[in-house]
This record gives structure tokens, sequence and C-alpha cells, in this order.
């Protein structure tokens, strides 16, 4: 039984959902449980932009028919896994946030029916320039083509539970998503 709370964070490439996130982390009230954020398993070469634990697809398909994910989804031709740990997390009762894609919402809602849905909402142009200088790929590649691809054709998520503007200073993006946060959170004894 789910006693934390478990939030999904999504948009598109570049939207900033890690600077977002990691400067919440970073300013989380010390008198309030803990926020845990697991690293999630692909299938691509590490990278230093972005924190992740690198797995062949050999690997993946090993632990994903050991059960070892909680959640997994497909996506710009790589594999994306979630421990499982993160359910012990949520009935130990702590916040867990996970960057996802939307296309395993649905799914991750029949598992965690109580999970929150946080988008992060920018414009399609500066999603643009801020995958540019990211550089994790060239723009010939074709996965930074289909990113930005994607990033255009999703600016919206109607079925989010909150959208988190990040189109200008990210500190109020920052400041908007602490503050939900914080209204279900569990001060620490």
């Amino acid at each position: 039984m789910e006693k934390g709370v478990l939030f999904l964070l999504i948009g598109n490439s570049g939207s900033g959902k890690d600077s977002i996130l990691n400067e919440v982390l970073s300013s989380w009230p010390q008198n309030y449980i803990p926020i845990k954020v697991p690293q999630r398993y692909i299938t691509r070469p590490s990278h230093k932009t972005e924190p992740f634990i690198s797995v062949s697809p050999e690997d993946f398909i090993k632990m994903k028919n050991n059960h070892e994910f909680s959640l997994t989804w497909h996506i710009y031709d790589l594999d994306y896994g979630v421990p499982k740990l993160v359910e012990k997390w949520l009935s130990d009762g702590f916040i867990v946030i996970i960057n996802v894609s939307r296309t395993i919402i649905l799914e991750a809602r029949q598992k965690f029916p109580n999970l929150k849905v946080i988008f992060v909402k920018v414009p399609y142009e500066i999603t643009l320039a801020r995958v540019k200088s990211r550089g994790r790929e060239a723009e010939d590649e074709e996965i930074f083509k289909e990113r930005v691809k994607r990033a255009k054709l999703n600016q919206n998520f109607p079925d989010a539970d909150i959208i988190i503007d990040n189109s200008g200073d990210l500190q109020i993006a920052v400041k908007s998503f602490r503050e939900y946060l914080l209204s279900f959170a569990q001060k620490s004894e």
C-alpha cells in the first residue's frame, strides 16, 4: 500500500525538467521527509548532462524479464526502466519523482492510481535552443530531429495535474514546483 506520493515529471526534451528538479532537491526544507529520485536505466552510453545507469539492450531485456522494473518505455530507439525500488520508497512514505515519457502515463496510472503528473511547458523556440545547446546529439542525428519534431507536436498535456511554465526565470518554475510538492509533503518527526 502506498503511503508516499509518486510524481511523474514530463515535458519535451529541453524543457528544463532536470534543472527544475535539481534546484528543488537542493533547496528542499530539511524539516520535511526527503524526496527520492531513482536513477533510470537507459540503453545508451553515459552522458555528463544526465545521470542514469547505462545498460546494453540485452541486459535491459534480461532485467525486464526478471521483473526488476516498475515502469518501462521505449522512445527514440532507446529503452528506459525505473527500478522497483520506487515501490518500497512509496510504501515507506517518501515523495518519489521520476522523469518519464508521457507515453507511459496511462499505464503508470493503472499501476499507481494516486500518482500526480507534472508537465513542464516551454514554447517550441526555447525547446529548440535548449536541445541544441546541451549537445547530447548532433543536429544531423536522427534522434535530435525526432526530439525537435516531437517537441513541436506536443506543446500541451491536458491530463497533467499541474503545468509548470519554464519559459522565463528558472526560479519562478522552481518555486511553483516546490510549492506543489510541499502541498503533499509530510514533516519529518
